[in-house]
């Protein structure tokens, strides 16, 4: 037999394959009842987020509901408020225009006084026309100043274009040119600047000998006071409108505000309920996988761990990102893989029981041949044992598994004399050895364990020693 390492790969008897059969079914039941369990917490963790997500979407019913009553009261409001100033504006119109018409009716009665008779009839049955679209509401806008520049023209003309009492005249036209308010001069500065200068050269006028110098005058100043009033009312109304439109821009900026603040707090209550939702789930499965990892690792299967390690690290860093989407796709995957990892670690603990019993059945069996047992040790779920016979010789025997989980015994000896570093040609060698570990083997069936034939680099092909008869006696002399 060669220095080389000895074989033997280690099946089980019917007896033993039958215990761990059963073994396996009462462990794919366990399985099968904590997954049903985690289902059923999964199912209770759903519904929780249902219920959290339907309260926070009955909030934010709420929220917008609440934001647009206050969006209607206050709708409401504009639209009173605008009736109101709609109301007095036209209430002052109707009062400026009232005032237009009295005054249009002084003139009438001072053109009646300075001779006129021609066109009064018509000019008086205008005037009661007006006052009676005033009075139904309605606005004249320029049918006033067209009516005061007829019996200005009138006037003019039955006097010869002289006007007797100027400074009535004057007064009344004064009295117009102040009756546009404060808002004149800002809203309509250069009209302002023109007819107040008009008015003064107008009462420069009324002194002695220059009646034709008024007359001249009267007319321009009648129009620029006219334009000016008309100016004023236009640029009111247009400032109004402008107020309007900015109320409304800022209602609708308001608005548009609130509905992006309800729409920011309902993305960020979703993201917390979907990321408490997935953090929730991974709590859940969180000591079976950090189990499989701690197992898989000892068992030898370093890959299973690497596998469950990455996926639990694809949850908590989605986690730590704040990645709801991310984080619930990755405990979703995890939880896929949890219970295929489980069936592999309990196939994993199958294999390394499989091999435990064989390391006592082994241990037994070689110290029933009168070796010593000097110690063992498991390195990641092989068994390293070591054995002493009385002549010195060493046997270091490893208890591994192939690829398929098949128990593999494998014996470096060292110290027995029919141990060579190379075989001669087509010589037999290792007898006794061989024949040794083959009395062995065939005691390990007393345990359920039936190894297969020894085997080693350079062996003779179809050769097989038989083990020792069981009632052969061994004796060794130390040498």
């Amino acid at each position: 037999m060669s220095g080389s390492p000895k074989y033997s790969s280690v099946s089980v008897g019917a007896v033993y394959a039958q215990r761990e059969a059963a073994e396996r079914r009462r462990r794919e039941e366990e399985r099968r009842a904590r997954e049903r369990r985690r289902a059923a917490e999964r199912v209770r963790l759903a519904q929780e987020a249902a219920v959290r997500r339907e309260r926070a979407r009955a909030e934010t019913e709420r929220r917008r509901a609440e934001v647009a009553r206050r969006e209607a009261e206050l709708a409401a409001e504009r639209a009173a408020e605008q009736r109101l100033r709609l109301t007095r504006a036209q209430a002052e119109q109707s009062r400026a225009d009232e005032r237009g018409l009295d005054e249009v009716r002084e003139l009438i009665a001072q053109a009646q006084q300075s001779g006129a008779r021609a066109d009064i009839g018509s000019l008086e049955r205008q005037l009661a026309h007006l006052r009676e679209r005033v009075a139904r509401g309605e606005q004249l806008g320029e049918a006033v100043e067209e009516l005061r520049g007829r019996v200005v023209s009138l006037r003019t003309a039955a006097a010869g274009n002289r006007t007797d009492d100027r400074a009535a005249v004057l007064a009344g036209l004064e009295r117009r040119f102040s009756a546009t308010g404060p808002d004149g001069a800002v809203l309509d500065a250069d009209g302002h600047r023109s007819c107040a200068d008009l008015l003064e050269r107008l009462r420069a006028a009324t002194g002695p000998g220059l009646q034709v110098r008024f007359e001249a005058l009267l007319g321009t100043v009648e129009h620029a006071l006219a334009r000016h009033a008309t100016t004023v009312t236009e640029a009111v109304r247009a400032a109004e409108q402008q107020a309007l439109a900015e109320a409304e821009r800022q209602a609708r900026a308001e608005q548009e505000r609130a509905a992006a603040e309800a729409a920011e707090r309902e993305r960020a209550e979703a993201l917390e309920a979907a990321l408490a939702e997935a953090a929730q789930r991974l709590d859940l499965v969180r000591p079976a996988v950090e189990g499989v990892m701690d197992t898989a690792a000892g068992l030898g299967d370093p890959g299973l761990a690497d596998e469950i390690e990455g996926a639990l690290g694809a949850v908590t860093e989605a986690l730590s990102a704040r990645s709801a989407s991310d984080a619930l796709t990755a405990v979703a995957g995890l939880e896929g893989r949890l219970p295929d990892a489980e069936a592999r670690l309990d196939e994993l603990e199958l294999a390394y029981d499989r091999r435990r019993d064989l390391v006592e059945a082994l241990r037994d069996a070689m110290t029933d041949e009168g070796f010593a047992f000097e110690g063992g040790d498991d390195e990641d779920g092989s068994f390293r044992l070591r054995f002493l016979r009385p002549t010195g010789a060493t046997y270091e025997t490893t208890v591994a598994s192939e690829a398929d989980g098949t128990p593999l015994l494998v014996y470096h000896v060292q110290g027995e004399p029919d141990v060579t570093l190379r075989a001669p040609q087509d010589e037999p060698v290792c007898d006794t050895t061989e024949a040794l570990l083959e009395r062995v083997h065939e005691a390990l069936g007393d345990d359920g364990f039936v190894p297969g034939e020894l085997t080693w680099d350079g062996k003779p092909p179809g050769r097989r020693a038989e083990p020792l008869p069981r009632e052969t006696s061994w004796r060794w002399t130390k040498p």
